[in-house]
């Protein structure tokens, strides 16, 4: 259930402002009524609808269905009496909030029935009234049909949408904590034998060092070459630290693309790839921050990576089938686009957008690059 603030709904195509008119306009048909008495009955009657349908937000189980059905019986009332037919537009964005299968049905069958029984009922009593609604009547069943199973689908699909998210924050979660593991491992191979070696060597020699001399500078010869040994190793380690793989990239990509539910084709060999770790680390960063836009802002249900190796320049190309970069300000002009650009600068590299049936981006970076370097 949603909060009770959620009374004027969203994104269902009718304006705030439409929904507002609609709670006063059971006021201007009930004071259209001749009696005193059906005036009140008629105010009693909105706010009693109003208090209930405020209330089943704030319910949870059995309740929502009480207040729901009070809510029903109401809107029968305003229409057999008043003519007033729109607070069955109100319960068709509640019912669609409704999550639990069974329970949406139910009332989603209760309510259309009677609020079409109603309809009909009341042009046989007001006539004449109904005819002249009959354009906002129509509009109004229509809602009622189609509403419940817009707000239905919605609210489902922002919840995978946050389950997404949610996985997508674990799998990060995960990633950071393999490479802490691997770094660990790195450490304790690289670092733990060489050491381990330089103290069982240093014990030696100062054992050795009154009686055998010239073992000591053996042992203090192969001191400093397995120092200088790990210092070499830790070294390479942690250059291997300062950049990202192309190879390594386009795994993270392949399940990223996986939990998002986005079918991938992989064209061409990373391992064919000749770059310098400079080079294919800003490449890849690029490359994960396309894949990231394509993820929240396309829509997209396919992407495809290509890669070249050119004689001239490496390309990469990026594309998906989604709505288009032109049409989401966040991506086409966010600061995503913006930062891939800055990167590739520093190769001399440069980024193409194309829009036709989704989106392509193309990086190119050209081999003189890997020449200087």
């Amino acid at each position: 259930m949603r909060n009770w603030f959620h009374i004027f709904p969203n994104q269902t195509g009718i304006s705030i402002y439409i929904w507002i008119i609609f709670c006063i306009l059971p006021f201007y048909f009930i004071f259209r009524s001749s009696s005193s008495l059906e005036v009140v009955y008629g105010i009693v009657m909105t706010i009693l609808f109003f208090a209930s349908y405020r209330l089943s937000f704030l319910s949870k189980g059995w309740p929502v269905y009480v207040w729901v059905t009070v809510d029903i019986c109401i809107n029968i009332v305003m229409t057999l009496l008043y003519g007033y037919v729109y607070f069955s537009l109100f319960l068709a964005f509640f019912i669609g909030n409704i999550q639990h299968k069974a329970g949406f049905i139910t009332l989603y069958v209760v309510h259309l029935v009677t609020t079409v029984g109603a309809i009909t009922i009341g042009f046989f009593i007001k006539t004449t009234m109904f005819l002249n609604q009959i354009p906002f009547i129509i509009i109004c069943i229509l809602g009622v049909i189609l509403l419940p199973f817009s707000m239905y689908n919605r609210i489902k699909r922002e919840k995978l949408e946050g389950q997404l998210k949610d996985a997508n924050e674990k799998i990060s979660q995960l990633l950071v904590i393999e490479e802490r593991q691997r770094i660990a491992r790195d450490l304790h191979d690289t670092l733990g034998q060489k050491l381990s070696l330089i103290g069982l060597k240093s014990d030696l020699a100062n054992k050795l060092i009154d009686t055998k001399p010239n073992a000591v500078k053996n042992e203090l010869n192969d001191i400093r070459q397995t120092a200088r040994t790990a210092l070499k190793e830790v070294r390479e380690m942690v250059a291997d630290m300062k950049g990202i793989r192309l190879e390594d990239e386009l795994v993270h990509i392949q399940q990223i693309l996986d939990v998002a539910q986005i079918e991938s084709d992989f064209i061409g060999a990373p391992k064919d790839i000749k770059t310098p770790l400079f080079v294919e680390h800003i490449v890849s960063m690029c490359l994960k921050e396309a894949v990231t836009n394509i993820v929240k802002h396309s829509n997209a249900t396919h992407c495809r990576i290509v890669l070249k190796q050119c004689p001239d320049e490496l390309v990469i190309q990026v594309e998906d089938n989604g709505i288009g970069i032109g049409q989401d300000k966040e991506f086409s002009g966010g600061h995503g686009i913006t930062g891939m650009r800055e990167r590739l600068e520093f190769v001399n590299g440069s980024l193409d957008i194309g829009a036709s049936n989704g989106t392509t981006l193309t990086i190119r970076v050209p081999n003189v690059i890997q020449q200087a370097t």
